[in-house]
Order: structure tokens, then sequence, then C-alpha cells
């Protein structure tokens, strides 16, 4: 029997895997088509250019056609096409990086110099308050599970869990991000902190909103049971990082803890972290957090500026202290993360797909639970966003 499209776009999606770690977020299809092609030779990244292009004349207009496009422009890099860092970044997902106006960012100081006065520079000051909601890292272990289940309490409001889903926690080090989820399969993630980088109260919540409830894992257990297994849709069984479904995840995840946070619910959440002994001025910090945002456009500024300018990571490093108040710690952490091949690109999906479904949801908690629940084209997004 011929394969489905379906089960071809995940048999290219593993090939292309398999030349970078990381490419494949997660995997829960078919175990038999995982190992088949982990026992293949290894696919030249010509032939995979070429697979995907057989697939896309085969594909109509839709959500799978624009992942498989994003697939092919990744098989391209690998092949050694000459692509823009921005020509690369919209081919995959689906937006194009523009460089954000220094003024713009400036406006943002300003208005965090209002709100964090004292001495010394506003990193230094800004760090000082961080610091003041630090949760140290041998309470992680108890915080970070109350963080996620009053987050859950929460999450209830925009959309009904699968029954049996469940959130695995991990507390890890020696690793280039600050948490990640893993999405293992029968509506259970595993969810990694990193206990290197220091985090405040705010920020353990956040990365515990992002990561789970309504998060990623919310995100990943709904689609299992709704597209997979209620419609038969192989292909979410498999995420790919350079693809426009990752803007989409990444905009929803970057989205959930303000719906949460700054709704009903804040107040319970911050209690659920005090009582795990991480305490903060919720209303004072959420401020302090919504007059930063437009410093997280510098960290796709310092992108261009490594990958289209040919600065260099120690010039990039400055920049990202400069404009986004990053300590040199964290800056060497960022520039990490912007050079590895997995990441290199994907930075841009933290502001640009907050920004773009942040406009696209509005008030309307409906649309939020159709991220979560349904194949949104990035395409419908902007057009709608715009």
């Amino acid at each position: 029997m011929a394969e489905s499209l379906g089960e071809r776009y995940l048999r290219l999606g593993l090939r292309v895997g398999r030349h970078e770690e990381g490419i494949v977020d997660s995997y829960v299809g078919p175990r038999e088509l995982a190992a088949e092609v982990e026992a293949e030779p290894l696919a030249e990244p010509r032939t995979l250019v070429a697979e995907a292009e057989a697939l896309l004349d085969e594909l109509e207009d839709g959500w799978l056609r624009d992942q498989v496009q994003g697939l092919r422009a990744y098989a391209g890099v690998l092949a050694g096409e000459g692509w823009s860092y921005a020509d690369e970044v919209h081919a995959c997902y689906g937006v194009r990086p523009t460089w954000t106006d220094e003024e713009e960012i400036a406006a943002a100081h300003e208005r965090l110099e209002q709100l964090l006065p004292g001495d010394g520079t506003l990193t230094e000051r800004r760090e000082a308050w961080r610091r003041s909601m630090h949760v140290p890292p041998e309470r992680l272990e108890r915080a970070v599970p109350a963080a996620i289940e009053a987050a859950r309490a929460e999450a209830i409001r925009y959309v009904e869990l699968p029954e049996g889903e469940r959130v695995d926690v991990e507390i890890v080090r020696d690793v280039p991000w600050l948490a990640f989820c893993e999405y293992v399969g029968e509506l259970r993630s595993r969810i990694s902190v990193n206990a290197d980088l220091p985090l405040s109260a705010l920020q353990l919540l956040t990365v515990a909103i992002h990561e789970t409830y309504p998060g990623h894992h919310v995100e990943r257990a709904c689609k299992e049971q709704l597209l997979v297994r209620g419609q038969g849709l192989i292909e979410e069984t498999i995420v790919l990082v350079p693809t426009p479904q990752s803007l989409v995840s990444e905009g929803i995840a970057e989205l959930a803890p303000w719906l949460l946070l700054e709704g009903h619910g804040g107040a319970a959440l911050a209690a659920a972290v005090a009582d795990a002994g991480a305490e903060m001025d919720l209303a004072r910090a959420l401020a302090v957090e919504r007059a930063y945002e437009p410093c997280e456009w510098a960290a796709v500024n310092a992108t261009l500026l490594l990958h289209e300018r040919d600065a260099s990571p120690e010039e990039v490093r400055a920049y990202l202290e400069e404009w986004a108040l990053m300590t040199p710690e964290y800056s060497a952490h960022v520039i990490r993360f912007l050079t590895e091949p997995s990441s290199r690109t994907y930075v841009v999906t933290y502001p640009a797909g907050r920004t773009l479904c942040q406009a696209w949801v509005g008030d309307d908690a409906w649309r939020f639970r159709r991220l979560l629940t349904e194949q949104v084209r990035v395409g419908e997004i902007v057009t709608a966003s715009s």
C-alpha cells in the first residue's frame, strides 16, 4: 500500500532530523516508521530537497504544505544553497525578521528607569530587582511543581484538558536553554528546568505556564487527542523546529503567561509559588516585564548582526548587554543559542510568535483555544493581524 502524504512527511522530517540534533523537537508517530528511517543510510541533503519538492508538488495549499516548505528550505541550507539569514527565516517560519530601531528599545529603557529607580546602571538595577525575587536552586524541586499545578487549575478556563494528561518535572544543568518541554506521547510531557541560570519568582511562573499549562504541553496533548486520535492527522505526531508550526507553538507559549497572570487567576498563581518560598509583588513584576518587552527584539537584531552583518560574537554580546540589558553571563548563554544549528533561526519565533498571536487572539479566548486545538496557519494569523 502506498504511503499517505502524512506518512511521507513524517519520513522526510525524520530524515532531515538525522542531520542535526534538535531539529525533531518531538516524535510520537509510528515506531516502525522511525526505525526504518534510522536504519537507512544518511540521505544526502540534495536528495532531501528533491524529496521535499516532490511532496510539495502533490500537496494542496494548507497547513501541511506550509510545513513541507519549511523542511524544503532547511534541507536547502544543509545542501549549501545560498540563503541569506532573513530569507531562511522567512522560508522556514513564514515571517521575515526585520531590524528594530534602537529608538524603540531606548523608549523601553526610559520606562524601566522610572519603574526601577536607584543607583547603578539600569542593567544592575534590573538584576538587583530580579535577585530580590530569586528562587534558590534547592527550592526549584518544590516550587516548579507548585507553579505547574496552579497553572493547570487556571488553564481549564481556556480549554478542556484530555483525560489522563500528565506532566513530569526534572531539574537539569549544563544546557543552552532555560527550560524545555519534551512531549513523550500518550498525553504526557517531561519538563526540564535549568538550575544553572538564576530564576526569579516571576520567571518561575512564566516558565511553568509557557512549558505546561496552557503552553507547550497543553498544545501537544490537545492536538494528540483531537487531531491525531480524533481526526487521524498523523502529521501532528511530529514537531519540527524549522517550520511554521514552531512559530505558532512559541506564540501560544509566550502569550499564555500573560493570559493567566493578568487574569483572575494571577493572585492564586503568585500565592502558589510564595508558599514554595518564592515571593514577589505580582503587579509591579508584570509592569516591569511589560515595559521590558520591546527589549526582546534586541535579540533579533543580534541575530541579524551575527548572521547578516558579520559582527563578531564579542560585538553581538556587547549589543545584547547594552540593548537587551543582559548580564555578561546571560549574553554568553544567548550567543550559544544563536550559533547552534538547530536554534540559530529559532530565536525569531519568540517575539514574532507572541506579537502575532497576541494581535490575532485579542480578547477572544475562543481564538486562543483554536491555537491550542487546531492547525492554524501562520499566513492566517499574519493576514488577520496586519
